[in-house]
């Protein structure tokens, strides 16, 4: 059984190292992959206390983390869309409306959607779907789920949100769900399906999100 508290400790601990070690503006590029490995560990610590179910403690860590991913995208390489998703996802995972509405403003100025890479449409679907932007998104979703470099059940399950399909949903994250209770590698070693969880936000806003039960999400 997983010590999340052990885990949360472990992500707050690496977090407050890199701050203590963040280079100056003037060396860009090391700067922007320190902000990028203190987002993660934000993150992964929002997400150990998610599993403890504090999520007033979780939200103050996934706000950090969205931060830092913000700071981060400066100095990125072109193309670099892990950090708007990696903020979005914080937002939603801590159930800031504004926030997440804000990340989603901007991942959209940035210019995701019309972005050649499938990490980059997302970043915008996610966007959209934020912004109940619904049938914007059902295109992009479309073209994703059937892109052989992006996950399938990701793509039906945000195509089944933005077409308010709830059947095709439950059908589609229990996929997901599966994909990461068979998986034996996770984003800062914290075994939680956060895939989940956020599609789970966002069908929650069309009144559609499954009855879902794992080790890997909250119990609540």
């Amino acid at each position: 059984m997983d010590d999340w508290n052990a885990h949360a400790e472990r992500e707050i601990g690496r977090y407050l190292d890199g701050e203590a070690r963040l280079p100056g503006a003037a060396d860009d590029d090391a700067r922007q992959r320190q902000l990028t490995r203190m987002g993660n560990a934000a993150g992964g610590a929002g997400l150990a206390l998610l599993m403890q179910e504090r999520r007033e403690d979780a939200g103050e860590w996934l706000a950090r983390a969205a931060e830092r991913y913000r700071e981060s995208f400066a100095g990125a390489p072109a193309e670099s869309w892990g950090r708007p998703i990696g903020a979005l996802k914080a937002r939603l995972l801590a159930r800031d409306r504004p926030g997440a509405e804000a990340e989603a403003r901007w991942t959209l100025e940035l210019g995701a959607a019309d972005a050649q890479s499938p990490i980059g449409r997302y970043a915008a679907c996610l966007a959209l779907l934020v912004l109940e932007r619904w049938g914007e998104a059902r295109l992009l979703a479309d073209g994703l789920r059937t892109h052989e470099g992006f996950p399938a059940a990701v793509g039906d399950a945000l195509a089944m949100i933005a077409a308010d399909n709830p059947l095709g949903y439950v059908e589609a994250v229990e996929a997901v769900l599966e994909s990461f209770e068979t998986r034996g590698e996770f984003l800062e070693d914290i075994p939680v399906a956060d895939t989940v969880l956020v599609l789970q936000e966002l069908a929650g806003r069309r009144a559609m999100a499954a009855a879902l039960s794992s080790p890997r999400l909250p119990r609540s």
